[in-house]
């Protein structure tokens, strides 16, 4: 059964570099298209160089557009807090850098609420050590980054970044949510 465009929709998710996150949301069922890019600063079209310097405000996310009747927005989250750590502010691992900050960017109220209450629901779980610092803002605009940059991990799977931190999460997410991976 095909959906008409007006039924999808969209995620903007920052969880550090953008090759990560892209990989792992390409393989969920219902997510229909990735792109890596920016978004949450202040400047239009932002020059990646210029992102990495930290001038922009923007973060490094991945774009969706998903099927709401096969993934839900709450199950992408869920997905989301799992392959990076949403306590450490402005970094992820060995990435340093504002725009390596883990930000959600909500396309509507209703996202906008899900996030927070997730959010809350975590904190108080004590399921992480350190409270989470995840930004939570309205989506504003996205900048796609050079094709070279799109869908990284499937074209450089032999590179050692793909090799040592994103491998795992996709090992991870093979783990914790088998029943939501495309075959």
């Amino acid at each position: 059964m095909s959906h008409s465009s007006q039924d999808l929709e969209k995620a903007t998710l920052g969880a550090g570099c953008f090759w990560c996150i892209d990989a792992v949301l390409r393989k969920l069922k219902g997510v229909q298209k990735v792109e890596s890019g920016f978004s949450g600063g202040h400047i239009k079209n932002p020059p990646y160089r210029e992102v990495v310097q930290g001038r922009t405000g923007h973060a490094e996310v991945a774009n969706i557009t998903f099927d709401p009747s096969i993934i839900s927005y709450q199950e992408i989250l869920e997905v989301f807090w799992q392959v990076h750590d949403p306590t450490t502010l402005n970094r992820q691992g060995a990435d340093e850098g504002e725009h390596y900050r883990s930000i959600i960017l909500t396309h509507n109220s209703k996202q906008a609420e899900i996030a927070q209450d997730m959010k809350l629901q975590l904190d108080q779980s004590g399921i992480f050590d350190d409270p989470i610092v995840t930004e939570i803002k309205a989506f504003e605009a996205f900048y796609p980054a050079e094709t070279a940059h799109q869908d990284f991990y499937n074209r450089n799977v032999e590179m050692p970044y793909c090799t040592f931190v994103i491998k795992p999460k996709l090992d991870k997410i093979k783990r914790l949510f088998a029943d939501k991976l495309k075959r």
